[in-house]
């Protein structure tokens, strides 16, 4: 009886060591397959999403209303060979970058006052409510009614209708900061474009990561109305000319072309960005 306390916690720790390697093996087994997984499964999604398309394809009386598959992309390679596809993508993306700079440079300056300074924050609230419940709609016909039909009035236009959207998402991190970190910065005499740069900005990483993402997908939304009420260019203009056309696959193949080019930017740009600015948190 004396020995099977030591042989059992031997037998024990043996189990426990197995048990600890095995789960080190599926660990490194499942590390292996996930990047295959993060591939492999939004290509089944895309191709399951195309084979649903291609079956209302195969149900639609008429054809021009649901073209297939195959057709929208064939009217893709045509203009993207003409060049026009490439031509009005260019001006959707350059129209989507400067209001994008705009409004993330306003919306992040006045979501930090108001988030730092409550006094600031009353007063300036119901102005935020007011335009975060302004319609896109009005803001862009406003905008070419006392402006024009102009460059400048579609880029107001498109930033006035996010910076409100991004001062609520920054004025919500800017709370949040640690306010222990701030005065032992304030005690240390640290100069405030370092303690901006090393105590504020990393706290506020994730929410400017999710106004950035929010941003975006709001922004080239609103640029495509911009397009077709007043401008003369762009995936907007084009969605319009395509609609008095009565052309669904002209229609489709400008949206698949824009988005693809949206998702490359937040795949290639937007996430390893932000996976970056968050290795401090690890």
């Amino acid at each position: 009886m004396a020995r099977s306390g030591p042989v059992s916690a031997t037998r024990s720790t043996s189990k426990s060591a197995e048990a600890a390697a095995g789960s080190k093996r599926s660990g490194r087994l499942a590390a292996a397959g996930e990047p295959w997984a993060r591939i492999l499964l939004p290509v089944a999604s895309i191709l399951m999403l195309a084979a649903i398309w291609q079956i209302a394809a195969w149900q639609a009386a008429n054809p021009r209303l649901m073209p297939a598959p195959l057709t929208v992309l064939a009217v893709l390679a045509e203009e993207t060979v003409d060049g026009q596809l490439l031509y009005h993508l260019a001006v959707t993306l350059w129209r989507v970058a400067a209001s994008f700079v705009l409004a993330m440079s306003i919306g992040i300056a006045i979501g930090f006052v108001m988030g730092r300074s409550q006094l600031i924050d009353r007063l300036a609230n119901p102005w935020l409510l007011f335009f975060l419940n302004l319609p896109a709609l009005v803001t862009i016909v406003l905008a070419y009614i006392w402006i024009g039909l102009v460059e400048a009035a579609a880029i107001f236009a498109v930033a006035l209708n996010k910076i409100p959207n991004v001062a609520v998402t920054i004025r919500e991190g800017a709370r949040a900061v640690d306010t222990g970190l701030m005065e032992m910065a304030q005690v240390f005499r640290v100069p405030r474009v370092r303690t901006l740069r090393e105590v504020v900005l990393p706290q506020l990483y994730p929410y400017l990561a999710a106004a950035a993402r929010s941003g975006l997908a709001l922004i080239w939304k609103i640029v495509l109305v911009v397009e077709l009420l007043g401008r003369s260019n762009g995936v907007g203009f084009q969605l319009g000319l395509y609609f008095q056309l009565f052309d669904v696959a002209g229609i489709l193949a400008y949206a698949l072309a824009f988005i693809a080019v949206v998702q490359l930017i937040e795949w290639g740009i937007l996430q390893p960005l932000e996976r970056r600015l968050g290795q401090w948190r690890r």
